[in-house]
C-alpha cells in the first residue's frame, strides 16, 4: 500500500506521538494502587483525548478501547481533529487496567496508528485469539497447526527442545485446555492475568523469558501487536474469537469469519505504521512512571513498522 503525503512524512511526527501516550500515564498514575479501574481508565482516555487533538492530526478511532468493559470509551469511529481523517488509530489508554488499579507491575499507555485505510475494520469484535513468533520463527508455525504440532515446529526453529519452551498465556479459564495441552507436549508456560501486549513484546524480543504467545485477549492489543511485531521483525497471526453469544452473533452479522486466521499484513496493511507505549507501572517494555520532588520521569517506547527502528524517550515535566 503506497503512503500518502502527510504527517508520516514529517521528521518530527514519531516524536511527537509521545505526548499522547504521556498525558495518558500521567493522568492514570494518580490512580494507581487506588483500586479504582474505571476511574483510572476515565482519567486516561480523557487526557489521551486531549493529547491527541492538540498534536494536530486528523484521526478516527479506528478500533477503540472500553465499550467491551462499560469503561469509558476512545469508540470506533470517534474522529479527533477537523476535516477529512488522514489516519486510522488503534487505542489502549491503559493496558494492565487492572495491574494499574491494584499497584502492580505492568501498566502502560499504548496507540498505534496508521495511514487512513490501512486497519482492518473489526467492527463488533472484542477477543481476537492470537499466534506471535519470534523473528527466528517466522514462516514456520501455521496458526491453525494443533498445539503440540506448533510447539514441535517451534521447538524446531529455534533449536531448542519442547521442554525448554515457555509459552505466554493469559491465565483465563478460557485456555485452561490448551495450557493442558502445552505441559502435556513438555513445554512451559508464564500465565499472567493481564498483558498480553507486554506478552507478545516479550515473546519477539530477545533474551526474554518468554519463546510465543498463545490464546485470546482483546481485538484493539491485536491489531497494535501486529504492527510492533513488524518492526521488531517477528510474526502475528489473529482471528476474531468472541466470546459469547451476543458478540458472537455481532460478529457475524458485520461479515468476520471466527474460523479464519489473517496475518499481520492484512490486519495493518501500510508499512507506515507506529506503535507507541509509556509506562505507567513498570513492565517488560517501559519503565513507569516516577515522580520525585515535582518532577514526573516518563519513559516511552517508539516503533517504527517499516524501518524497525525503535527510539526511548524520557522526559521529566514538572508537577503542580
Amino acid at each position: 500500500m503506497t503512503s500518502r503525503p502527510g504527517p508520516f512524512d514529517r521528521a518530527d511526527f514519531p516524536f511527537a506521538l509521545r505526548l499522547v501516550t504521556e498525558a495518558a500515564a500521567l493522568a492514570a498514575h494518580g490512580w494507581v494502587g487506588r483500586s479504582q479501574k474505571e476511574a483510572g481508565d476515565g482519567a486516561a482516555v480523557d487526557a489521551m483525548r486531549r493529547a491527541l487533538g492538540a498534536i494536530g492530526i486528523n484521526a478516527v478511532v479506528m478500533i477503540g478501547e472500553g465499550e467491551k468493559d462499560h469503561a469509558p470509551l476512545l469508540y470506533r469511529g470517534e474522529r479527533i481533529g477537523s476535516g477529512e481523517p488522514e489516519i486510522e488509530i488503534a487505542v489502549d489508554p491503559i493496558e494492565g487496567t487492572t495491574n494499574m488499579a491494584n499497584g502492580t507491575d505492568n501498566s502502560m499507555a499504548v496507540f498505534a496508528l496508521a495511514p487512513r485505510g490501512a486497519m482492518f475494520d473489526l467492527g463488533p469484535s472484542f477477543y481476537m485469539d492470537k499466534l506471535v513468533l519470534p523473528a527466528a520463527a517466522k514462516g514456520r508455525v501455521d496458526p491453525a497447526w494443533p498445539v503440540k504440532k506448533r510447539l514441535e515446529a517451534l521447538a524446531a526453529a529455534l533449536g531448542k527442545p519442547v521442554s525448554e519452551l515457555r509459552i505466554f498465556v493469559l491465565n483465563r479459564k478460557r485456555h485452561h485446555a490448551m495450557i493442558r495441552e502445552i505441559h502435556e507436549a513438555g513445554a512451559r508456560t508464564m500465565l499472567q492475568e493481564n498483558g498480553d501486549v507486554a506478552g507478545a513484546f516479550m515473546a519477539l524480543q530477545k533474551g526474554q523469558p518468554v519463546d510465543a504467545l498463545f490464546g485470546t485477549g482483546g481485538s484493539p492489543e491485536g491489531v497494535i501487536t501486529a504492527i510492533f511485531a513488524r518492526a521488531m521483525g517477528g510474526e502475528f497471526f489473529g482471528r476474531v474469537d468472541p466470546q459469547g453469544d451476543e458478540e458472537a452473533k455481532a460478529v457475524k452479522d458485520f461479515g468476520l469469519d471466527a474460523g479464519r486466521w489473517m496475518a499481520g499484513a492484512e490486519l495493518v496493511k501500510s508499512d507506515d505504521a507506529v506503535f507507541v507505549a509509556t509506562g505507567i507501572n513498570s513492565g517488560p517494555v517501559c519503565r513507569g512512571v516516577t515522580i520525585e520532588k515535582g518532577i514526573a520521569r516518563l519513559h516511552t517506547v517508539i516503533l517504527m513498522a517499516k524501518t524497525g527502528a525503535r527510539y526511548d524517550l524520557v522526559s521529566h515535566l514538572p508537577q503542580a
